[in-house]
């Protein structure tokens, strides 16, 4: 998981200032297991920031991808694009039903970098892995459905 102290030393190396918007995002960030969207980020922001705009978190957000420090894991069935701070290698879980995404550690990503680094030369900055479904609560929902 990157911390608040790696998302904001990265912001200060690509030349952005770092205010106190911006470390909210990265607060959000770091401390956030929801994989959030920028309208979620710019959401829960607002209130504290009345200033902040859309436009500056997407600025962030692609500057903290853009370095390596944050994923984008791209729409989990609801055609928004969701970030990961968590960029350890793991497998991320989408449920397309309820746009849910978690964490799965797994050792095998960590292996599958290894391998691809030694094959290609690549010095690796992230990976993500993430794979599409139903998660348990709209599996039993879905079953529910059925039997009406």
């Amino acid at each position: 998981m990157s911390d608040l102290s790696t998302l904001t030393s990265a912001l200060r190396e690509a030349g952005m200032r770092v205010t106190p918007q911006r470390v909210a995002i990265c607060e959000l960030l770091a401390a956030s297991d929801e994989h959030p969207t920028a309208a979620i980020i710019y959401d829960e922001l607002k209130p504290r920031f009345p200033s902040l705009s859309l436009a500056t978190v997407y600025n962030t957000l692609d500057t903290l991808v853009g370095l390596g420090v944050v994923n984008v894991l791209g729409h989990a069935g609801d055609d928004k694009v969701h970030y990961d701070a968590d960029t350890k290698p793991h497998v991320n879980l989408a449920c397309i039903s309820c746009s849910r995404i978690i964490d799965i550690p797994s050792e095998h990503v960590t292996h599958l970098d290894t391998e691809i680094t030694a094959a290609s030369g690549y010095k690796l900055l992230g990976a993500r892995v993430l794979y599409y479904g139903l998660c348990p609560a709209c599996q039993k929902k879905q079953m529910k459905m059925k039997r009406q």
